[in-house]
């Protein structure tokens, strides 16, 4: 689980404008960040299945946020792209 203070943390490094907390760029980098740490958690938990099948849900979340992005503002995605470090 992300901390607040991280959340915080990530909201300001993607949001588009001042108040923004709920853009695409914004979502798709919390759910990011959210993955990493399940990752990380499943690495030492294998048999962990109910946090696997969250992690699936979270992915499949993501990348239908990063479909919406790239068919409406592509310039958007790249950016988004090459910041997270994600590929297509």
């Amino acid at each position: 689980m992300i901390s607040k203070t991280k959340k915080t943390k990530i909201i300001a490094e993607t949001r588009v404008h001042a108040k923004d907390t709920g853009s695409p760029e914004v979502q798709i980098s919390i759910l990011t960040k959210r993955i990493e740490e399940l990752a990380s958690h499943l690495k030492k938990h294998a048999k962990d299945n109910h946090s696997r099948r969250g992690l699936l849900a979270m992915v499949a979340d993501r990348q239908a946020h990063m479909k919406y992005l790239e068919k409406k503002h592509p310039k958007r995605h790249a950016t988004l792209t090459k910041k997270l470090g994600l590929k297509k």
